[in-house]
């Protein structure tokens, strides 16, 4: 028993370790530059398939390799991000819920370049940069951290970093050039993303998926830490990296045995949760939502024809096999529910495909239980809303990055919890409603429901509650002072 204690706590070590890496990373980039970077994970991966494209593939020595890869690629790419996307958000006065949705978008194209090179399938011959040694990558972490803090602390560079952190604009009045802190910055957290990235590899496999979202649920580490304190970051990916590890042990029986065990296996997205709906210190109430439009947000009227012939070309010179074309109205419907929530009200929801994934369920579920397939497509969207107020409502009162941190953490949740795990999923399948089998007559009962949900959005906008929306959005304290609850 001893002796399984001892290897799970070093197993969750090495876990915790990698994640306090990521954390350190975070937490640098966001004090020096004011960004909660969520595409961390993504340049991780490309960190971890470029070292193993210059030793798997191209024979480089593992020593050569790590070294170009961690002190000068990984660097260059914070660079180049910190100078073509994030400074010019900066020198526009961009607010924290901009520059996300553009962290958001280099997350998207990294993950789509990593495609387009080295293909969607995993890898699993990624070199091993500090062996199987957990206390390497522990004693790396922690050296990292003290190495940070000491600079942050007690050098010129560190009172210059705070300064700009305090207030940037009479930093830079005072004569401090933060367009070279934040690129130190932007750097720095790129090399512990590549750093981070090279060392779990060899462990979860490396594709231009898993790796991304896996570094993307450790952000909880950085939460907890208030996007402040290094060792608060590093003591909270150890503690839960150890906690998780240890309750592997545990095999609980009854209906709630499999739940308890895919919480302990997803203890970072748990906590993750947990600290962006209690803590306080990240985003701020009002200040934080994505601006108003510049215009009136009303679409000219000569597009909506084009719109229409667009979605009706399928129809008309597809044949009948509408394989691809069928996912394009269903995914605006997706996109039409962040009209509503980001253009109408101002915030950043990053769990809607939670909620798609839901409305597939709950039709699975109702058509197994003998729900004609029309009716139970009726009957989930209720029940999705339903799901939605639940999960929204402990949410409501939080704001900026805030909210974006609970709804990443409820979308990710939704899909480690129910959508992959068997005791939701297992023995159901989910066909086309009867008389919708055809591409064809799929295809236009989509864009019925399309016409349908554009409509409900038109009639949301012009109606008291859009306005409210829009109020919220503008100018919440002013909105509440005129009667909007």
């Amino acid at each position: 028993m001893a002796s399984l204690t001892y290897e799970l706590t070093v197993a969750g070590l090495a876990v915790g370790s990698a994640a306090a890496l990521t954390g350190i990373g975070l937490v640098v980039t966001y004090r020096a530059t004011g960004v909660l970077n969520l595409a961390h994970g993504a340049v991780a991966m490309i960190c971890a398939y470029l070292l193993r494209q210059l030793v798997v593939v191209w024979g480089w020595p593992l020593p050569a390799g790590a070294l170009v890869t961690l002190l000068v690629v990984a660097p260059g790419i914070g660079l180049v991000l910190d100078r073509l996307v994030f400074r010019p958000l900066a020198r526009r006065e961009a607010n924290p819920a901009q520059t996300l949705v553009a962290s958001i978008g280099v997350f998207v194209l990294l993950v789509g370049a990593a495609v387009v090179l080295w293909g969607p399938g995993a890898r699993d011959d990624a070199p091993v940069l500090l062996g199987d040694d957990p206390w390497a990558q522990l004693a790396t972490a922690v050296a990292l951290a003290c190495l940070v803090g000491a600079v942050t602390r007690w050098t010129r560079f560190g009172r210059t970093l705070r300064a700009v952190v305090d207030n940037r604009p009479l930093a830079v009045l005072s004569g401090i050039d933060a367009d070279r802190v934040a690129a130190a910055g932007w750097a720095f957290g790129a090399f512990t993303a590549g750093l981070t990235g090279v060392l779990l590899a060899p462990y979860v496999r490396l594709d231009p998926y898993g790796m991304p979202l896996l570094v993307m649920e450790v952000i909880a580490v950085a939460v907890i830490a208030r996007m402040r304190s290094l060792p608060v970051a590093v003591a909270a990916a150890l503690a839960i990296g150890v906690t998780q590890a240890q309750l592997t042990r545990l095999h609980p029986e009854g209906w709630a045995g499999p739940l308890l065990q895919a919480v302990g296996a997803n203890l970072f997205v748990v906590a993750l949760l947990v600290a962006a709906l209690v803590l306080p210190g990240i985003g701020g109430k009002g200040r934080d939502a994505l601006p108003p439009p510049a215009r009136s947000g009303r679409v000219p009227g000569g597009v909506w024809p084009v719109v229409g012939i667009l979605f009706l070309l399928p129809l008309g010179f597809a044949g009948s096999d509408l394989h691809t074309a069928v996912q394009v109205p269903a995914l605006s419907v997706i996109l039409l529910s962040l009209v509503v929530v980001a253009g109408r009200g101002g915030q950043i929801a990053l769990g809607q495909a939670a909620y798609a994934g839901l409305g597939a369920l709950f039709t699975a579920l109702l058509t197994a239980r003998g729900v004609p397939g029309l009716a139970a497509l009726g009957l989930a969207v209720p029940l999705v809303a339903a799901a939605g107020l639940l999960t929204g409502g402990p949410a409501i009162r939080r704001h900026g990055l805030a909210l974006a941190l609970v709804t990443l953490a409820t979308g990710v949740a939704v899909s480690r919890f129910v959508l992959t795990q068997p005791y939701a999923t297992a023995d159901l399948s989910l066909g086309r409603p009867a008389g919708f089998a055809d591409d064809r007559a799929f295809y236009a009962l989509e864009l019925v429901v399309l016409a349908g949900c554009l409509a409900l959005v038109a009639a949301l906008r012009r109606g008291r509650t859009g306005r409210g929306l829009a109020a919220l959005r503008d100018h919440e304290p002013g909105a509440e002072a005129a009667g909007v609850p």
